[in-house]
Parts: C-alpha cells; structure tokens; sequence
C-alpha cells in the first residue's frame, strides 16, 4: 500500500513517515498542498494522511480538489490529521471528502488500525466493483442473446421489432424511403418431410448466413421471423434499389445449389421475395404496420407467381 502524507511541518512529517515505514508501508511525501496534489497525479497512491491546518491551501481545500480530480469509479482513502477536534471541523472534513480523522500527537497503533481499516474498506470496494463489471457484462450478453435466433444465429423477430419501429421513427424524422423485404423458403415443408428435422434446420441456417452475408450496409438487417419466413429491413432504399437487393438475394439461395427434389420451383432449395417501399411520414399513422402488410402480400403475390421470383407490393 502506497501512502500519500501531506504535512506542512517536517517534525510531525518525519514522526509519521517512520510509524509508516515500521508497518511495511511506503510512504510519499508533499509539504503542502499544492505539491500534495501533483504527485497525487503522478503517483495515484492507495490512502491519503492529510494535514489540516497547512498555509496558503488548507487541508479541506485539498481534500475537494483530490475528489474533483478522482476519475468515475475510483475513491482514494483520505485521513485528516489534525489537533482541532470540534464537531464543525469534524463535519466540515467529512462534507469536503474525507473519510476519518486521526488526532495529533499521532498513535502508531491507531494509525495502523486505522490505515488496516481502510484497506479493507478499499478491498470491499474493489470486490463490489468487479462483481458490479462482471453483473453488467453478463446483463449484456443476456440482452444480446435476447434478440439473436437460436437456431440460425441472426437476429430474431424480437430484435426485428424493435429495430424497425425505431428505424421508421428515423425515417418518419427526415421523411425518408425505407424498404421491407419478406423472403419465405419455398417448399420448405416438403422439405422437411422428405430430409427430416435436422436437414431442415441445416437447411435455414445456410439459407441464414447466405441472407447476412449478401448485407453490405451496417444499417440493414435481417431476421429470422419464424419458422422459414425472414425480413430484411433496408433504410434509406428507393424501390430500384430495394429491388436490386431483393434479386441479389434470390439468386444468392438458389446459388447455393442444395437439392430439393419435392420443391414445385426448382431442382434446388429457393426462395420467394416480397418487397415493400414507403417515404415515412409522422403524420402516417400506422405506417409501419401497413408496410408490414404490403410486404407479406408481396410475398404470398411472389409465391402464387410459382415462387423463387421477387414481386413489389404496389
């Protein structure tokens, strides 16, 4: 433990340093106040003896500089040493930031008691503080893992809903374009029924990765709805350009070339796209619930189509 004294007057100074030094601490020293403060910078000691009565910047004063220099989360213990004993002092030096008092002439066995005291005070401290660390990353992981699809990866539809009202709020703000896309395995009960459970599991996490991986813009995204069903959510897109995407992510899944021998669009393991477009407004009232709408009837107009097309909602 690194001990910070700050004491204006040698005789006193000396007296402490070496009860310090006969309990295994080492010890730094500052005359006054405004030299106390620059090697508490440089230094960052783990307790801080602290005279009060010093010239020019008294002991108070330094203890609410070295709070005010104190980074978020750290707290250095601080010990006034000092004769005066009133109730006001006492007051006046807890208000400021110190956490005891020690009376002149200083005792070695209170001093010790006092520095063991604070060292298991700092100890506690830094116990909570790490479990505190360790509870947030875990509450973060936690909400994490909330909005990811178990199965596939990607996020789920719960992560889906939030990140598209809050994108049509965005949108609705600059009155600008936002694209849906509802993309749907074609076939993929037959699918299942002819492979079984796993191959249909092995089947949508593919068909997951090849859906992300065909994202370049960090604002998009997509989701796993449920089942075989995903969205897309593409901020900022004209219909052009939603469309574009929409293909690219057709011909994507068909490029994957996993058979489907009881699919009615193709030798191969395909996908039916919807696509809807809107200009948000705030004075759309339920917006994005009609373009939710507009995209899954795109989807069922793809799919009486004879599936693996993309069709846009009108």
């Amino acid at each position: 433990m690194k001990v910070l004294l700050i004491e204006d007057t040698m005789t006193s100074a000396t007296l402490v340093r070496h009860q310090l030094a006969k309990i295994g601490l080492t010890s730094l020293y500052a005359p006054n106040g405004p030299t106390g403060i620059d090697i508490f910078l440089r230094e960052k000691p783990d307790l801080v003896l602290l005279d009060v009565i010093m010239p020019g910047m008294d002991g108070f004063e330094v203890a609410r500089k070295l709070r005010q220099l104190e980074q978020a989360g750290e707290w250095t213990p601080i010990i006034f040493l000092t004769a005066r004993t009133s109730d006001e002092d006492l007051r006046r030096g807890i208000e400021v930031g110190g956490d005891d008092y020690l009376v002149k002439p200083i005792s070695e066995v209170v001093l010790g008691a006092k520095i063991r005291a604070m060292q298991r005070i700092a100890q506690m401290r830094y116990s909570l503080l790490v479990l505190t660390r360790k509870l947030d990353e875990a509450n973060q992981e936690l909400t994490r893992l909330s909005g990811v699809d178990g199965l596939t990866g990607i996020p789920n539809r719960r992560r889906f809903d939030d990140t598209l009202m809050r994108e049509w709020k965005r949108a609705a703000r600059s009155e600008s374009e936002i694209a849906l896309l509802a993309a749907d395995v074609d076939c993929f009960k037959q699918y299942n029924d002819s492979l079984g459970h796993q191959a249909g599991d092995d089947c949508l996490k593919a068909v997951a990765r090849c859906l992300q991986g065909q994202l370049r813009r960090p604002t998009d995204l997509v989701a796993r709805y449920g089942g075989e069903e995903f969205f897309v959510i593409l901020p900022e897109t004209c219909r052009s350009g939603a469309l574009q995407v929409a293909e690219g992510l057709r011909q994507g899944v068909e490029g994957l070339q996993m058979p489907h021998g009881r699919s009615t669009a193709g030798p191969v393991v395909t996908i039916s796209i919807g696509v809807a477009v809107q200009r948000a407004s705030p004075a759309l009232e339920g917006g994005v619930f009609a373009l939710l709408k507009a995209a899954d009837q795109a989807l069922y107009q793809a799919k009486r189509g004879g599936r693996n097309r993309v069709a846009l909602a009108s």
